[in-house]
């Protein structure tokens, strides 16, 4: 399963599935075991803004810091996206 980063950031790991690798960037957010079952799902526009598909276990403040994270850091995330994808940003 590959992570953005091998830290947590705000208590949650950010990752992306080979599987789901079809769809457009996104993120996975799981404090767990990296699965998609809890974990929320925010698809990453170009600009860096997210959309929040699913909420899974995650609170308001942590959805918000989590977006705020993505927000500051989706170009470095991105490059790591487009290692395994063919695809691109959300709505592009």
């Amino acid at each position: 399963m590959p992570k953005y980063y091998q830290f947590k950031v705000y208590g949650y790991y950010l990752y992306y599935t080979s599987h789901c690798i079809i769809e457009a960037m996104h993120v996975h957010a799981s404090d767990r075991e990296l699965t998609e079952a809890g974990s929320a799902k925010f698809f990453v526009k170009s600009n860096g803004d997210t959309i929040v598909e699913k909420k899974g276990r995650l609170t308001d403040r942590e959805i918000r810091l989590i977006r705020e994270f993505i927000k500051d850091n989706y170009k470095e995330m991105y490059l790591k996206w487009r290692e395994i994808s063919d695809t691109d940003f959300y709505g592009a």
